[in-house]
């Protein structure tokens, strides 16, 4: 694997820019158009994925793919590339993801053979898990393959979830030849049958097979012929581990309620002798010259022109006016709980990524009420009033409305600084889950809303002080719409969870995160 392979120069027919976003290099091309290497204005690096124009023409796929794209912008797994931004009515669509510097799983088997059994195992849990983030919104893959997983030091990243079924109204290209790829793909998949998450279960037992031997389990040969051994056939699977051969069996039965859920995928991995009862992606989890290809690639990333000086602003107005930042940049796909710095910094001149939108200035007319008279104002007969306004007052939105899930019965939380999710333990100002209930840490306050009104950062700020709740908080309390917010001590920063959809007692929690620091 050269380093020329990795990071190609620009041809003639090349965009330089796409959205706003300088091109770096070409990264590849696959069916559905080419991706590039460009930079957000903070300068971490992204992939930038441009739609062929064939695509492009026809209405259809473009509304599909906005949909697609929506969808995709809700998916915040730790295994996932986090989409970052994206131009569904460009004259060309083009969707950026974080950049991954690491080369395909299919890279991998073509370069240096089977994978061990152990890389596989880890393989299956981190992928399995992506599946479950990406099942959490109700999207399915469809096209989950070695080409769209990639390898990182920390475990593999799942790309293009759900883009796939922008292509379904377009069934063949222009040469006649399916869209999809026709080793990985369910039998009710071929057969043209409603796609369910067990679709992607098929595709990850044929992917497993795949890596660990080198061979498909449904053959090589036309794709007429291995789509109907798909089938009508069974998968050869002589050559796999007795350890692991029924449970890849499993994987590809042809009845889509055959098949296990990716939990008890990644419960098979980890109770799997080699694995200890643990998954860990330690830095040996992939052989040396994979974790060598890795190193080698981030090394060969060149940053983006220097930031030039920031130009002076002129003085504030007399009237207090506060900006709202634009949202930051998701975090990079090689390290799930870094994040990247906000607000992001100014664009070179002329250099990568859009500049960020111009703040709006929202004037502050109305001084918020505090001590007794704002509670006798906004409680009467003990039932407080809770309008949400459109004046942020004080508070800057960081990023709003963003969709988050807490897997069943996981060790994640919600990481409120940065809109994410990580592993337990990684950020200082979160919201949990235990059992049927959240968990709120970090110094902070807590209010409860009532009702289903949205709440903003003054209407929460304001309930703290009248109606503080404590920081453990039923699921019962907090139903599928509504709304709930924790304000820190430290900084006066809110931040609003607005309730999506609750597990049972499993611990599993959607909801939709806004952040608004405080500038008083």
């Amino acid at each position: 694997m050269t380093t020329d392979s990795v990071f190609q120069p620009l041809s003639a027919d090349d965009p330089h820019e796409v959205g706003g976003y300088r091109l770096a290099a070409r990264l590849g091309a696959g069916g559905m158009g080419r991706v590039y290497l460009s930079y957000t204005p903070g300068g971490r690096p992204v992939a930038v994925k441009v739609v062929r124009r064939k695509f492009a023409a026809d209405p259809e796929f473009r509304r599909r793919f906005r949909h697609e794209v929506a969808n995709a912008r809700r998916i915040h797994g730790l295994y996932t590339a986090l989409v970052i931004d994206a131009g569904p009515d460009d004259p060309t669509p083009w969707l950026a993801t974080a950049y991954v510097p690491g080369p395909s799983l299919q890279q991998v088997v073509r370069e240096y053979g089977p994978l061990p059994v152990r890389t596989v195992l880890l393989l299956i849990g981190g992928i399995a898990e992506a599946l479950q983030a990406i099942h959490g919104v109700e999207v399915v893959h469809r096209d989950l393959k070695p080409a769209n997983v990639l390898m990182a030091a920390d475990g593999p990243r799942v790309i293009d979830f759900g883009i796939a079924r922008a292509a379904d109204s377009t069934v063949l290209t222009d040469s006649g030849s399916m869209i999809g790829s026709p080793p990985f793909m369910a039998p009710e998949q071929v057969r043209g049958l409603p796609v369910t998450p067990a679709t992607d279960v098929f595709a990850l037992g044929a992917l497993a097979a795949y890596v660990l031997t080198g061979a498909l389990p449904f053959g090589d040969g036309p794709d007429t012929a291995v789509l109907y051994r798909v089938v009508h056939e069974e998968p050869e699977l002589g050559q796999l581990p007795d350890t692991l051969r029924p449970l890849l069996a499993a994987c590809l039965a042809k009845r889509p309620d055959d098949r296990p859920r990716p939990a008890e995928l990644i419960r098979a991995a980890r109770e799997h002798p080699l694995m200890g009862g643990e998954l860990r992606f330690t830095e040996n989890w992939l052989p040396d010259p994979v974790t060598l290809e890795i190193a080698r690639r981030s090394a060969l990333l060149k940053p983006p022109p220097p930031t030039a000086p920031p130009r002076p602003q002129a003085p504030p107005p007399v009237a207090v006016a506060v900006a709202v930042a634009a949202p930051a940049p998701t975090a990079p796909a090689t390290a799930p709980v870094a994040a990247p710095p906000r607000p992001l910094a100014p664009p070179p001149p002329g250099g990568y990524g859009p500049p960020p939108a111009p703040p709006a200035a929202r004037r502050w007319n109305r001084p918020l009420l505090t001590g007794g008279l704002a509670l006798a104002a906004l409680v009467t007969a003990g039932v407080a009033l809770w309008p949400e306004s459109t004046d942020d007052g004080p508070y800057a939105a960081v990023y709003r409305d963003r969709q988050l899930t807490i897997p069943p019965a996981g060790d994640y939380e919600f990481d409120l600084d940065d809109g994410k999710v990580v592993p337990s333990g990684e950020s200082s100002w979160n919201v949990t889950t235990l059992g049927p209930e959240f968990r709120v840490h970090g110094e902070s306050d807590v209010f409860v809303g009532n009702g289903t009104d949205r709440l903003g950062p003054q209407t929460c700020a304001v309930g703290v002080e009248s109606e503080p709740a404590s920081g453990s908080i039923k699921f019962d309390r907090v139903p599928p719409g509504r709304s709930f917010c924790v304000r820190s001590r430290a900084t006066g920063s809110v931040a609003v969870l607005r309730v999506v959809k609750l597990g049972d007692s499993d611990g599993r929690a959607t909801c939709s995160l806004s952040y608004y620091r405080y500038q008083g």
